[in-house]
C-alpha cells in the first residue's frame, strides 16, 4: 500500500495571504511520512524555526536532513539548526541528529560574481555536526521517498549556462559551475510522482524525467518547489510548459525562483496553484 505525505513551506520569498508567517529569499520545507520527518533545505537564515513555532511544528525530533544544494538560500539555516539542536537537549545527553544527505557536491565552496554564495557550512564542519551521507545515487528515504542524487542533463533546452558562478574542487581548482549538485526529491503517491525541488539547476523537465526513471513510474501527480525560470528565454519557457503540459498534472505549485510571468505563462500550459509560507499539501 502507498503511504501518505505531508509538505509545509516553512520558507519561500513570499506568504501566503493573512497568514502571520514571514518570507525570505530561500526555501525550506517540512516533510512527514512513514513515520518519518524530513528537513528538505534550511532556507536563507533561521527564519524556518520562527515559522515553524508559529505552525505548531517541533523540529526536535528530525529524522532527516536533505539538502537539494549547496547554495546559502537553502544552507543558511544550517548553523543555526546545529545549535538549536544542540540547545534543546537536556544536558547530559546527546543531542538526536538527523541524518544529513546531500550530493558530494554540495559543500564545495560556490562564487557568483566573485562573492561567496555557496553553503554556510563546510563538509567538514556538517560531518561534525550531523551523521552525513553524500551520494550521486538515487538514496531510498522510505519505500516510496527517494533523493535522486545527480541528474543526468538531456534537455537542451535546459542546458545551463554558468555564467560568472564558479566552483571551487578539493584540489584547489577553480572551474565554471553547472550546479551538478543540483537535486531533488521524488515520492511514489497514489496518484502518480510528486517532484519536490529546491531550484531545478537541473532543469525541472530533467529532474522530472529522471525522476520517473527510478521510481518506475511515468504518471506525475504534482511539482513543488523552484523552478529556476527567473527571467528564462521564451523558447525555454514553451518548450517547459509542453514538457509540463504533457504530463498532465494534477497541480504545479511554482514558488522560490519561479517569477510571476514565468508562472503566468506556465498556467497556461498547466494548473498553477498558489504557493507561499504556510502552505501545507498531503498527497
Amino acid at each position: 500500500m502507498t503511504s501518505r505525505l505531508s509538505l509545509t513551506v516553512l520558507v519561500d520569498n513570499t506568504t501566503l495571504t493573512d497568514r502571520d508567517f514571514m518570507g525570505e529569499a530561500g526555501l525550506s520545507f517540512f516533510i512527514e511520512t512513514a513515520e518519518k520527518k524530513i528537513l528538505f533545505d534550511t532556507g536563507l537564515s533561521g527564519l524556518f524555526f520562527t515559522n515553524a513555532e508559529k505552525m505548531g511544528i517541533s523540529l526536535r525530533d528530525l529524522d532527516f536532513l536533505i539538502l537539494s544544494h549547496g547554495h546559502i538560500d537553502h544552507t543558511g539555516g544550517l548553523p543555526e539548526l546545529s545549535r538549536y539542536l544542540a540547545g534543546a537537549t537536556p544536558e547530559g545527553k546527546q543531542p538526536r541528529l538527523p541524518r544529513l544527505i546531500a550530493h558530494p557536491r554540495c559543500f564545495w565552496p560556490k562564487e557568483k560574481d566573485g562573492v561567496n554564495n555557496g553553503s554556510s557550512m563546510s563538509e567538514d564542519e556538517a560531518r561534525q555536526q550531523f551523521p552525513t551521507s553524500l551520494s550521486e545515487k538515487p538514496v531510498w528515504i522510505t519505500e516510496d521517498l527517494v533523493f535522486l542524487g545527480e541528474i543526468p542533463r538531456r534537455f537542451a533546452f535546459e542546458k545551463g549556462d554558468p555564467g560568472k558562478r564558479t566552483i571551487h574542487t578539493p584540489g584547489g581548482n577553480t572551474e565554471p559551475d553547472y550546479l551538478i549538485d543540483d537535486t531533488a526529491l521524488a515520492f511514489r503517491s497514489a496518484k502518480g510522482l510528486v517532484i519536490i525541488t529546491g531550484c531545478s539547476h537541473a532543469g525541472i523537465c530533467n529532474i522530472t524525467e529522471y525522476a520517473r526513471e527510478v521510481c518506475g513510474e511515468n504518471r506525475v501527480a504534482d511539482i513543488i518547489g523552484g523552478l529556476h525560470l527567473i527571467s528564462p528565454k521564451p523558447k525555454q519557457l514553451a518548450k517547459t510548459g509542453k514538457y509540463l503540459n504533457r504530463l498532465h498534472l494534477d497541480a504545479l505549485h511554482a514558488c522560490h525562483c519561479t517569477s510571476l510571468p514565468a508562472k503566468l505563462v506556465l498556467a497556461t500550459y498547466c494548473p498553477m496553484q498558489e504557493t507561499g509560507v504556510g502552505t501545507r499539501i498531503e498527497w
